[in-house]
């Protein structure tokens, strides 16, 4: 891997001198974890509103799930789950991320008031993504992903899991500099639980690091995965927040500088405190 230019010092003009917080607010019935809890505009801009009170920097709303084995939804419905969320939520002062793989919709966002694309499909998804990026002074996040969301579960294959996704992500952030999407709009996410065994995100855990090391912030989203229920046995994914916190520090601590959570206040609690502790 290279490119080792100084990560930037803010990201979507939020400071990046502590971790941030991403707070999740999914306008979906099917997302894995909370899927039917913000079931509508309404919901989801109160879920928000409770998130920022808590210590969210960032609220990332989508309206598609890209769970294993999910269906995409149709534009209009995506669009219609997502535009009145941010609109609202952006006139109050919140940063908000957009979670999508589509071109109309990262669009609709901008204009509702969006300040970051987040997008599983690194701006593949859509061959519109990159030039709506680069069209607009938005921030985005590049992730990796073996595969769709229907079939990335199916049989995930890496000769080399660190080496292959930090290649592709090398690939993408060039692809974006080219468009004309400068590097410190770029954050990047190895994609833990996207197309990867419990070992392939295990391995990629252990070498945050070496992502950390490109240049870009570093987003990691294990709040509630699959992974942490197979390392204790955790069936219900919301009972797995002693785990998802473990993973997120764990993760801080060899230099992830935004975490991705469904659980905003505790996160926020065992950062502070950790970030205190670490204190010389």
């Amino acid at each position: 891997m290279s490119l080792s230019d100084a990560t930037p010092s803010k990201f979507a003009g939020v400071s990046l001198e502590r971790p941030l917080i991403m707070g999740i607010v999914n306008v979906t019935p099917d997302s894995f974890s909370d899927g039917g809890e913000t079931p509508n505009a309404a919901a989801a801009i109160e879920r928000g509103r409770l998130m920022i009170d808590q210590g969210a920097d960032i609220l990332d709303i989508g309206g598609e799930s890209t769970r294993p084995g999910a269906e995409p939804v149709s534009l209009d419905e995506e669009l219609a789950r997502v535009v009145p969320v941010i609109e609202t939520l952006a006139a109050e002062g919140a940063c908000i991320s957009v979670d999508t793989r589509n071109a109309p919709v990262m669009a609709a966002a901008i204009r509702a008031g969006a300040a970051i694309v987040n997008d599983v499909t690194g701006l593949q998804g859509d061959g519109q993504s990159l030039k709506t990026i680069a069209a607009s002074n938005v921030s985005v996040v590049l992730m990796h992903m073996q595969g769709d969301p229907r079939t990335m579960q199916e049989t995930p294959h890496y000769d080399d899991v660190v080496g292959e996704v930090g290649g592709y992500l090398i690939t993408r952030i060039n692809a974006c500099e080219q468009a004309g999407i400068s590097r410190d709009r770029i954050a990047i996410d190895p994609g833990i639980g996207f197309g990867k065994t419990l070992e392939h995100n295990l391995e990629l855990l252990r070498n945050l690091g070496a992502f950390a090391r490109l240049g870009c912030p570093l987003v990691l989203g294990v709040s509630r995965k699959s992974l942490i229920g197979q390392l204790s046995g955790q069936e219900d994914a919301g009972r797995r927040l002693p785990g998802s916190l473990a993973a997120a520090l764990n993760g801080v601590s060899r230099g992830a500088s935004i975490l991705r959570v469904h659980d905003v206040a505790e996160t926020r609690q065992a950062l502070d405190v950790w970030s205190a502790i670490g204190k010389s």
